[in-house]
């Protein structure tokens, strides 16, 4: 009786190994499932990202608002009878009145070589 429960277990254990660990065992499926999940989810990104795209296309094709937001902000182009009036932060003037400075930048002279 012993001898037969003993095969009994050991087949038992031979038919659960392909079932875990074999080619389309449990383990393998739930690695392509996480594969799956990670392709769908940057499909999507993308497929967000070819919306966004598209209108932008759309927009520039059928709308002069697009063209005329990328001439101003792009090229810095003004309409018409505009006034430009450009703003410039605290770091960029200090460089502004450095070139301003009328004082001539110092010469270095080479040193002279006498033989």
């Amino acid at each position: 009786m012993r001898l037969i429960a003993l095969s009994l277990t050991a087949l038992l254990l031979l038919i659960q190994y392909p079932l875990w660990l074999g080619k389309g065992g449990w383990l393998r499926v739930w690695e392509l499932d996480k594969q799956v999940i990670q392709a769908k989810k940057h499909n999507d990104e993308l497929k967000e990202r070819n919306s966004k795209l598209d209108s932008e296309v759309q927009d520039l094709k059928t709308g002069t608002g697009a063209v005329e937001e990328h001439a101003r902000f792009e090229l810095g182009m003004i309409k018409k009878d505009e006034i430009f009036v450009q703003i410039l932060n605290a770091a960029s003037s200090a460089q502004t009145s450095n070139l301003n400075d009328p004082k001539p930048p110092k010469e270095k002279t080479a040193p002279s070589i006498n033989h």
